[in-house]
């Protein structure tokens, strides 16, 4: 039986691979920081099907970053799954580099479809997982979105679509972290009812601790055992994950610690989950 991985050691690695990252060349720490065990759940857990050493596979399931201002941690997740060597990352939006601050889509390096703008990923998602159906390969499509992405009208009309198409190989992931760059969710356009709204369009809905990366894997195992249906996760977060003055602060959605700070957001993550 194969050993489980080390959950909590590639937690912190991948925050502070974040970390450096976006302190030399800027991005959205916190934003990044949410997603990570998320991210290890579906890369080390036994849920995404992917050959790192045969990147074009055509079978592999996809995994879609929708959410793409998350891409360092995506970069540290791809390098430390062995698409890339480490000290690639030193090359994170620097000139002619394909690290970019928003993900570029580049197959061979695991990197499926550029995105950014938000509110697309989960209609890539779906064309993907019918264009499967119809070269009739048994592939999946993964899709993590934000909390403040669905605000965005083009998510509905892909889960909407997804339900009729009854695209039961098609997931979806909410980084439920509760903020958005402006401030909270819940005072800039509420969510809730979240998961009767994910129902009304015929989706099967799990929750989980977004934070605990064996139990996103399991949730996410029985999603891939779903038929007839599209199935989404909301996954609740916390947006800052790992840095105590970091978390739930959106003034760092799009800024990265200095000086004193950055130096005691080292400290936390070197200490974290030991």
């Amino acid at each position: 039986m194969p050993q489980s991985p080390d959950y909590r050691a590639l937690a912190r690695q991948v925050r502070l691979d974040v970390l450096e990252m976006t302190a030399r060349q800027g991005g959205h720490p916190t934003s990044c920081f949410s997603t990570v065990e998320i991210l290890l759940a579906l890369y080390f857990g036994g849920i995404l099907r992917y050959r790192a050493k045969e990147p074009e596979w055509p079978e592999r399931d996809r995994f879609i970053l929708s959410k793409g201002h998350a891409a360092p941690a995506l970069y540290a997740i791809l390098a430390r799954a062995g698409y890339f060597p480490l000290s690639e990352l030193e090359r994170f939006r620097t000139m002619d580099s394909p690290y970019h601050g928003h993900p570029k889509q580049n197959a061979s390096l695991g990197i499926e479809v550029t995105s950014g703008s938000l509110g697309q990923g989960l209609s890539f998602g779906l064309g993907t997982v019918l264009a499967a159906r119809l070269a009739k390969r048994d592939s999946r499509a993964y899709v993590l979105t934000g909390d403040g992405e669905l605000q965005e009208g083009q998510v509905w009309e892909a889960a909407m679509a997804a339900g009729h198409f009854k695209a039961d190989h098609l997931t979806a992931i909410v980084d439920y972290n509760k903020y958005q760059q402006t401030g909270p969710i819940e005072r800039e356009m509420a969510l809730e009812p979240l998961a009767d709204k994910w129902r009304a369009f015929g989706w099967q809905v799990l929750e989980a601790d977004g934070h605990d990366a064996a139990e996103v894997a399991r949730r996410l195992e029985a999603a891939r055992a779903t038929s007839g249906r599209p199935q989404v996760l909301i996954a609740h977060t916390v947006k800052g994950k790992g840095v105590s003055f970091m978390e739930k602060d959106f003034a760092f959605h799009a800024k990265a610690p200095s000086g004193e700070q950055l130096e005691q957001a080292r400290e936390e993550l070197q200490n974290a989950y030991r």
